[in-house]
């Protein structure tokens, strides 16, 4: 294994942004994209993943299987617009305009 190898990277901790994280409430760090595994006060270490397969809240968007998901942190949510927005991953199910949530693969 090489001498520099930290770790696999799916989790990071980091000192928590401005306003502080709760927990499985996706945050955006620059351009570091997560979800928290824990509550915690601005400052504070805390554990984000980075990958893996999660529900969030969604835009009133369709999205297809497969489609590239972007994280709109204003209205903190998922959308299909990449302009201004931040990539995460690709959707894992479709979903309806209505639906309140959608279901991405954040790589």
């Amino acid at each position: 294994m090489a001498t520099n190898y930290v770790s696999k990277g799916d989790t990071v901790t980091v000192p928590a942004p401005t306003g502080g994280v709760q927990s499985g409430v996706p945050v955006l760090i620059g351009v570091l994209f997560g979800v928290p595994l824990a509550t915690a006060a601005e400052g504070v270490p805390v554990a984000i993943r980075t990958c893996g397969i999660f529900t969030m809240s969604k835009a009133s968007q369709a999205f297809t299987v497969g489609q590239q998901l972007y994280w709109n942190n204003t209205n903190a949510q998922l959308t299909s617009t990449a302009s201004g927005n931040t990539a995460v991953g690709p959707a894992l199910a479709a979903a309806a305009s209505g639906d309140a949530t959608g279901r991405v693969l954040l790589k």
